[in-house]
Order: structure tokens, then C-alpha cells, then sequence
């Protein structure tokens, strides 16, 4: 049996062949949708794809290197009792791996399909990492890998205007136990 050798690590052959073959099949292991269109939660931004770069103007002001523009997010495909969805991003990576809470907005009408950039109107707008009601742009530190943000929306059976004002992500997660009917997220790399 021949070794190959990766720095420290040894892999033999039959087990880089094994894994190889396993990581080749998964494409046959997806479901099949029998021709039918998917279902479930979709979740997109016009400004990245799905793990792409998000654009520096969504990034905070000043020495983050953005204008602090929310970004631009839709749902399609929300269950069929959803009345509102709540829209959440944050950073996993941020605070030293403990997450950092950027926007938490919610009472947003399911129906309305999207909110725009920058956009304010029309929803309940919760506190952010610093306590402000607002959303907050990206703000890496300087050299860091590029740190994932999760866009998450949250459908619910609340009718808008059901949750008081000033919710932070965890009193709106909380909130909505119980009430959540699907959630999908897209997740985008920024760094600086």
C-alpha cells in the first residue's frame, strides 16, 4: 500500500481513492423531485450570490470602507399560513467567533416579497450589536479572513405589527417559537 505524505498528515492511497469515490457520488445521492418544481423557503439578494462578495456599500462608514446601505433581499416559496417574516443578518465570525447582530428587522408582511436597499418603511426595525435601531454595515477587522454574513428571513404566522418595537435578535428568535414556519438563509463573504 503506498503512503502519501502531507506535512504532518498520512493518507494512504485507498483511503484518498475511498474518499474520492464518496465525495464524487453525492451529486447521486440529491432527492429526486420526480419533474416537479421545488419547494420550500427561497432566499436571495440581488446584491451577491449565495456565498459570493458582498459589495463594500453595505459595509459600515468611514474606516469599514462602506455607505452602511442595507442590503436588498427577497423571499419566494413562503409557506402557505405565513402572514410575516422577519429578515436577520449576523456575523457568526464577528466578537471573537461569538457572532455580532447587524440587522433585526421583522412585522415585515410575507406578501410584501422583498425588502429594497436602504429601504426603512413599512416594518418594525429591532437593535443591532451596538443598541441602535438601524442596520449596521460590515466591519471586519483589518486583515481577518473574509467573515460569512448570514441573511436570514424567518416566515410566521404573526400578523405585522404583532411584536413591540426594539426587539433584539435574540428576544425576536424567542419570539417567534412557536410561531416560525420556515426560515432560509444566503450567506455572503465581505473582508477589508
Amino acid at each position: 500500500m503506498r503512503t502519501h505524505r502531507l506535512g504532518t498528515l498520512s493518507i494512504t492511497a485507498v483511503a484518498l481513492a475511498t474518499v474520492t469515490a464518496l465525495v464524487a457520488g453525492c451529486g447521486a445521492m440529491a432527492p429526486s423531485t420526480g419533474g416537479k418544481a421545488p419547494t420550500g423557503m427561497k432566499v436571495t439578494s440581488t446584491a451577491f450570490a449565495d456565498n459570493g462578495t458582498i459589495p463594500a456599500e453595505h459595509a459600515g462608514v468611514g474606516d469599514c470602507g462602506g455607505k452602511n446601505v442595507s442590503m436588498p433581499v427577497a423571499w419566494t416559496q413562503l409557506p402557505a399560513k405565513a402572514k410575516s417574516v422577519a429578515v436577520l443578518m449576523s456575523d457568526p465570525d464577528g466578537a471573537l467567533g461569538l457572532g455580532v447582530s447587524h440587522w433585526v428587522a421583522y412585522n415585515i408582511p410575507a406578501e410584501r416579497g422583498q425588502l429594497k436597499a436602504n429601504e426603512t418603511g413599512g416594518f418594525t426595525v429591532g437593535t443591532n450589536v451596538a443598541g441602535a435601531t438601524a442596520y449596521r454595515g460590515m466591519c471586519p477587522p483589518v486583515g481577518d479572513h473574509p467573515h460569512h454574513y448570514v441573511l436570514t428571513v424567518v416566515a410566521s404566522d404573526l400578523a405585522p405589527g404583532a411584536l413591540p418595537a426594539g426587539l433584539t435578535r435574540d428576544a425576536l428568535l424567542a419570539a417567534l417559537k412557536g410561531h416560525a414556519l420556515g426560515g432560509q438563509s444566503v450567506v455572503g463573504l465581505y473582508s477589508r
